[in-house]
């Protein structure tokens, strides 16, 4: 119950911030076409700052143990939720599939998830989600790329790759960790305070893309709600299911498990405008999610509680 309470207090706090974001497009003081800048500032100096800095604690056996096990949850919950996408869209056809497969498969786990794992669990959990948004970014720059592109070339795929800050900063963070190595408090001090950005800066960031999505024709679109609810709802059950099947427990599986509950990727908009596909539907799909969150995220810590 006490996750819970933590969890419903912090997702208030941070939808207070989407409205900050909503307010300040609304009233001038900040203009839709800052919003790619700012994202770039996030994923390319924000986010790998802050997950450089979470490996920066003492080494412990358990720790890297529980890092490993959170690689493998990682797979299985991102790839179970692939499977029962895809199994729902078998047979379905129409200019929309993409989109939907893409929002259903990929959660908004960095924008929405490392401020609610560091808020919930400290550094350590932060640990755990770098190894949940390394498997992340590898099959949303893969399977994703496909899905949303119509199938991709190698070399395509590996240049996204290789342009994903995460995955440098994860590799370096590892070896900080791994090799124990002494940081001066001239490089450590610029990597808190950049930490300490990740969570207002995203949040404002959503809340330009809600302030400049049509939230009534969102809500009355019944193909949006269906997506809705199998990324809110049926993929975290089910990944809650299969880790307690498997006797999967601990802060590593709790944190996997908040991170499956997040909202649609904030890029499923992104990857619309970029291969042609309804901007609408893209963006209705993230905006909605992220708004349903306030309620399914502290839910789903609930139920962690009990179960976990």
């Amino acid at each position: 119950m006490e996750l819970a309470l933590i969890t419903a207090q912090q997702v208030a706090v941070l939808f207070l911030l989407i409205g900050t974001g909503m307010v300040a497009v609304k009233t001038g003081v900040l203009k839709l076409e800052n919003k790619q800048a700012l994202s770039n500032l996030l994923v390319y100096i924000i986010v790998p700052a802050m997950v450089v800095n979470s490996y920066r604690m003492e080494f412990s056996a358990q720790i890297l143990h529980n890092l490993l096990a959170a690689f493998g949850m990682s797979v299985l919950s991102v790839l179970l939720g692939t499977v029962i996408t895809l199994l729902l869209t078998a047979r379905k056809t129409g200019s929309r599939m993409p989109i939907f497969r893409f929002a259903c498969i990929f959660s908004n786990a960095a924008y929405m998830g490392f401020p609610l794992i560091s808020a919930l669990f400290g550094s350590e959990g932060l640990l755990y989600a770098s190894a949940y948004v390394t498997v992340f970014n590898i099959l949303l720059w893969t399977l994703g790329y496909g899905l949303v592109s119509g199938g991709s070339s190698v070399k395509e795929v590996a240049r996204s790759l290789v342009r994903t800050p995460v995955l440098y900063a994860i590799v370096v963070g590892l070896g900080i960790y791994l090799l124990q190595i002494p940081l001066p408090t001239l490089i450590t001090q610029p990597l808190e305070l950049l930490a300490g950005v990740n969570t207002p800066l995203s949040m404002l960031i959503t809340g330009m893309l809600i302030a400049a999505g049509d939230v009534r024709s969102i809500v009355t679109d019944k193909h949006i709600w269906k997506l809705a609810s199998v990324r809110m709802l049926l993929i975290p059950a089910a990944t809650l299911a299969l880790f307690g099947v498997l006797g999967f427990h601990g802060t590593a599986a709790q944190v996997v498990t908040l991170l499956e509950c997040c909202p649609a990727a904030a890029i499923t908009s992104v990857f619309a405008v970029q291969f042609g596909h309804d901007e609408h539907f893209a963006a209705g799909s993230v905006v909605l999610t992220t708004l349903l969150s306030i309620v399914t995220l502290p839910l789903c810590a609930l139920i962690i509680t009990m179960v976990m």
